[in-house]
């Protein structure tokens, strides 16, 4: 059957699954061998003594017309395969507390001037690279740098900054004793979310600091961070509330600062996320101030 046949409806079903084979992987379907095989077939028909008589007095109402070319079927170009980052083997050596920090600058120097995907070249001031404690038992992971990350070359220094070092001093922790990163080192333009393909690109640097830091937990802020620590698309409703393991260690979802700063209303939610992640290290919240 032609594609031609086939009904507008029947057309759309079929780009459909065709787009989804390619997307499980499937190898992509290609007319031409069918078309050269029908042309062969069509030449033997037409050369054939039945043929002839019937060419010989054609009538108009057995007079085959072709039908109208009409637009191919579009297909959806294969996007990239999302998987969760490869497990940290925990049972090798660690890198030597003393020795951290150099390993961390050896991952900086590899990224160098990157221009490996296309945020390098829409207006990024500085690479964000990270920050904190090499030897971290906690590890934030955001989004991306913001307008004032972008200017300082530091993660989380604005008002986003402001409210998730709240959050770590209610955790009884300060920002000196965690680390700090994000899925992209370079800010997108207008602060909009990581295409694929700078994520993919990016993110494995974070995975080998991640190597380095080796933290007893990673906290994931907001649904680009859960997408590539978890390798999957699930809603942030599906992914809080529990701990995941990723890369070997584990991991817990919570919302995003920049997010909480829209809707405040959604801190009572990331509280209890906090909590879940203060249970599983065994730490206790900060005591309020006395005044």
């Amino acid at each position: 059957m032609h594609v031609n046949s086939l009904l507008p409806e029947q057309r759309q079903q079929l780009a459909t699954w065709l787009a989804y084979l390619r997307e499980m992987g499937g190898m992509d379907f290609y007319r031409a061998a069918h078309e050269d095989y029908q042309a062969s077939a069509q030449q033997e028909v037409t050369n054939s003594p039945a043929s002839a008589e019937i060419a010989g007095s054609p009538s108009p109402a057995d007079t085959i017309r072709p039908a109208p070319p009409e637009p191919p079927v579009s297909m959806t170009p294969k996007s990239a395969v999302l998987a969760p980052p490869a497990a940290i083997d925990y049972s090798s050596a660690a890198i030597p507390a003393d020795q951290r920090i150099a390993a961390l600058q050896a991952i900086q120097s590899e990224i160098g001037d990157c221009t490996r995907c296309p945020l390098a070249f829409e207006g990024r001031n500085k690479i964000v690279f990270g920050d904190g404690d090499p030897n971290a038992e906690l590890l934030f992971v955001g989004e991306g740098p913001g307008a004032d990350e972008d200017m300082q070359g530091l993660p989380f220094v604005g008002r986003g900054g402001h409210l998730l070092n709240n959050m770590i001093a209610a955790m009884g922790l300060r920002r000196e004793q965690v680390y700090i990163a994000n899925i992209v080192k370079c800010r997108p333009p207008k602060n909009r979310v990581p295409e694929p393909v700078e994520a993919l690109t990016c993110s494995p640097f974070l995975f080998q600091q991640i190597g380095v830091v080796r933290p007893k937990l990673i906290v994931a802020l907001g649904a680009t961070a859960a997408t590539y620590l978890t390798g999957s698309k699930a809603a942030l409703s599906v992914l809080r509330g529990k701990i995941h393991d990723c890369m070997g260690t584990k991991l817990v979802v919570t919302y995003h600062p920049a997010y909480l700063l829209r809707d405040p209303r959604q801190k009572a939610e990331a509280w209890k996320d906090l909590q879940l992640a203060m249970r599983f290290l065994h730490l206790s919240p900060a005591r309020p101030s006395q005044h």
